[in-house]
């Protein structure tokens, strides 16, 4: 396991590009001035000692041996010991909807991509909770079992698709069911499950199984996201052009939001519902809510015992910086003497 003690640091490495950028117009600064002396052949025959080339690998030299001191000075960090070691969170799964209607873009820039972009987010604010990912169209199955690992969770997350799921539609019971027998048998933790979806559920009873849930204490939480007002599908997009789904009749199907199913189905799991748009999600004050929850303990894996790893970036560095030193700009008398190119008149 890989980290940086003090990944604050690394912000130093956006002077890169900035040095990058003086050491140029410095450059041509330069050319300008020696032009001015006159011809450029000229003024090379009355420089003999000077080189174009040697301040370039000297600047090279120097901004590498910069970046490597700011990552020794954050603080790399390799883990070597792997401990369980007890902690105290809450278990939620999230349940989100890939279904077809999803890729409307009405929230930008689609419902689908927005929603895992905001389930990133809160990944990023989990410390001791455990998350699983459930994903749902016309059938349920689960992206993620139940876990403390962040890192799995944002990479699984990042494969989600509507392809993943084969069977189209909009099962949000399913969804609700397979989650409530999907936490961590006998945790003494409080559950929840938060659905993230645009309630368009024609499939089975969402309110029953969201009743179901809070008889086995499961909190049902809901979002909805997507406009009222709803947006076509898009079905392809070939060259620029964009195709819909249509109906039966050839006109184009428009996905709205279905709020009073969503209100009902929080209602019914004793949760809150709350409306996505395109400023905001809502996962963040659904968490904040479910924070609230009783917090149950419970042994995880961690890398509990760290490494140093400074002195090998910092000592490079250094010795970068040395050989920097070492290169004068301007050449020697051997060097100046030397011109393998040179062609002798005969």
């Amino acid at each position: 396991m890989f980290q940086f003690a003090h990944p604050y640091i690394l912000y130093a490495l956006g002077l890169v590009p900035v040095m990058v950028l003086v050491f140029i117009l410095s450059q041509i600064r330069r050319k300008k001035v020696l032009n001015q002396y006159g011809d450029s052949a000229l003024v090379a025959d009355l420089m003999p000692m000077y080189s174009d080339a040697r301040p370039i690998l000297k600047f090279i030299i120097f901004v590498l041996a910069f970046a490597l001191f700011v990552l020794g000075l954050a603080g790399p960090q390799f883990g070597t010991k792997l401990q369980e070691t007890k902690r105290k969170g809450v278990e939620v799964i999230i349940a989100l909807d890939v279904s077809n209607s999803m890729m409307a873009e009405d929230i930008r820039p689609n419902r689908l991509e927005r929603a895992k972009q905001a389930i990133s987010k809160l990944v990023d604010r989990l410390k001791d909770d455990k998350i699983g990912l459930i994903v749902f169209a016309g059938d349920a199955m689960t992206q993620l079992p139940i876990t403390s690992d962040y890192i799995s969770a944002k990479m699984f997350l990042s494969s989600i698709s509507p392809s993943i799921v084969p069977v189209q539609g909009t099962a949000i019971g399913k969804a609700i069911n397979l989650a409530s027998v999907s936490f961590t048998p006998n945790s003494n933790s409080d559950k929840a499950i938060i659905v993230i979806t645009d309630g368009e559920n024609h499939e089975d009873d969402a309110i029953g199984a969201a009743n179901a849930a809070m008889e086995k204490g499961i909190h049902v939480y809901a979002i909805g996201i997507g406009l009222p007002e709803g947006a076509p599908i898009p079905k392809s997009n070939v060259g620029g052009q964009i195709t819909y789904w249509q109906d039966a009749n050839g006109g184009v199907v428009i996905s709205r939001l279905d709020e009073n199913l969503l209100n009902q189905v929080a209602a019914a799991g004793e949760g809150v519902y709350i409306r996505a748009n395109n400023s905001q999600i809502g996962l963040n004050t659904i968490f904040d809510q479910i924070k609230k929850l009783k917090k149950g303990e419970y042994e995880a894996k961690v890398y509990a015992e760290y490494k140093d790893q400074f002195q090998w970036p910092i000592g490079l560095a250094l010795l970068l910086l040395l050989f920097e030193v070492l290169i004068l700009e301007r050449k020697t008398k051997l060097s100046a003497r030397l011109n393998l190119f040179q062609v002798k008149n005969e």
